[in-house]
Order: structure tokens, then sequence, then C-alpha cells
């Protein structure tokens, strides 16, 4: 496995590759982005995982500096998964300059997540767009966990004509149904114990809507009451359609159902798809 810090030497790696599938992470890696990793080596001559933290989609009070940085370790997981090349760049590889031209998405970016960390998906998009120029890969792997960055760079790819496949892997969970994720590591013992309560109040909304119910205002404020009444500060819970996660109809099928909330100082996200009959 090679160990790469600088631009110049991932292009000069890479030169010699016919084919490369990539998998974007900022480290503190779990069990889920070994997922990413599997689903990703069969496609590719060469697996490329990138490491860095992106300051680009942190807003001004978030967890830029206090995000996890465990290198040593992520690269020992990395080799024990087979990857060929990690690209681990300090901030003035990827931004030599001011980052003055960005990827502005879609109306999307405002929506839930964008709601309440505006400039979040801008950041997002401009950094993987600048990665997939570096890597050229020809599919990407990204995991449905974080639903609305996967929507947004689905739809980047293809209104950009990037030819790349982006391929969603399915969320990955702890056996308590907790979804995986590097925050995780700052819920104290008694919140782990109380956090599977979200995916739980997700199961209950699927629950309703494949009994029948159609009132999907009722269903997200019921959601967000109940995780109110365990000590949960909930941003949204919020029943939208798979496509462009807009408000549903009767007639739509196709659902997924978003929550974000913090339990104590962590914030969790976390979704469950329906299918309706």
């Amino acid at each position: 496995m090679d160990i790469i810090h600088s631009v110049a030497d991932l292009r000069a790696r890479l030169e010699r590759e016919p084919n490369n599938v990539f998998v974007p992470t900022m480290g503190n890696l779990h069990e889920g982005h070994i997922q990413l990793i599997d689903i990703a080596k069969p496609r590719a001559a060469c697996t490329v995982v990138s490491i860095f933290v992106n300051r680009l989609q942190f807003g001004p009070r978030e967890d830029f500096d206090r995000y996890p940085r465990t290198f040593e370790a992520d690269c020992a997981r990395l080799r024990e998964a087979g990857v060929n090349v990690v690209f681990a760049p300090e901030e003035k590889e990827i931004y030599p300059e001011p980052q003055t031209f960005v990827v502005e998405p879609s109306d999307l970016q405002y929506l839930l997540e964008g709601a309440h960390r505006p400039g979040h998906f801008r950041g997002v998009a401009t950094v993987v767009l600048k990665l997939f120029n570096l890597v050229m890969p020809h599919s990407a792997i990204f995991g449905k966990k974080d639903y609305q960055q996967y929507i947004v760079l689905r739809d980047m790819v293809r209104q950009l004509a990037l030819p790349i496949e982006i391929i969603p892997a399915e969320t990955v969970r702890a056996p308590d149904g907790l979804a995986l994720s590097s925050r995780n590591a700052y819920l104290s013992p008694e919140e782990r114990r109380e956090a599977p309560r979200l995916y739980n109040v997700l199961k209950k909304v699927r629950a309703e809507l494949e009994a029948g119910a159609r009132d999907f205002q009722r269903l997200d404020q019921e959601a967000m009451a109940e995780l109110t009444r365990h000590g949960w500060r909930p941003d949204y819970v919020a029943v939208r359609r798979q496509a462009d996660l807009r408000q549903p109809s009767e007639r739509d099928r196709g659902l997924v159902i978003l929550a974000a909330a913090r339990l104590g100082r962590p914030r969790l996200i976390d979704n469950i798809e329906v299918v309706l009959a």
C-alpha cells in the first residue's frame, strides 16, 4: 500500500494504473468505511482512499478542530483491507491558494442538512470535484448514511457530465441499530445507550407509512416530539421523496425518512428508505 501526501506524487503513482475506484473519507475509519472499500475493490485494478478533513464543509461553530484524526490506525485498517493507494494531503496541497472557485449545488443544498449547516454542501461538492480531478476514477463509493450528500454528489456528476459512476452503499449499523459514525466517539456511555432511539423512531415512522399513513407532517412532528421527550434536540425528522428530497405527495412510492438530532454534544444523523406497495 502506497501512502501519498502530495498531488504531484499522486498523479505520478496513478499514471501507471489502468483504472481507479475511489473512496473519499475524512479518516477516523470504522466498519462503515471498510464496507465501502469492500464494494470498491472488485470494480477496478486500483483502489484509492483519501483521508482529508475538509475545512470548507465545516461551519464556524462546528467541530473542524476537534474532528478525530487517527491517521496511523486508519492506515493499518486500510492496509488490512487491501487498499492500493492512500492519499493523505496536507491542507496546502488541496488548497494552495484561497478557493475562490467553488461548486454551487442546486437548491437541494438549502434543505434539511443544508438549512442547518449553511455552506456545507458547497464545501463538500467543491472538495469532491477537486479530488475527482486528481484521482480520475471511473467510479466512487459513498455511504447512504449521508443521504443528502449522496444525492448532491450524484446530481453533480450527472449535470457536469463527469465520466464517473456514483455507487451508493447501505448504512452499516451496530448490533443495536445505531448507524456507525466517527462522531459516535463523542457519546458518553449513557448517551450511547440512548442513541439507538433515533433509528427506532425512524423505523416507527416507516411502519406507519407502510400501514397507510399519509399525513407526512404529523409523522414528522410526532417523531420529533418523541425524541424531545427523551432528551434529544432534533433539527428535523422528515419524510421526503428519494429522488430529490422534495416533499412527497400521496402518490409517491419511493420515500426516505431523514433525521438529525443532538444528543448531548454530538449531532447524529440517520435515514431509512421506504418503498410503498
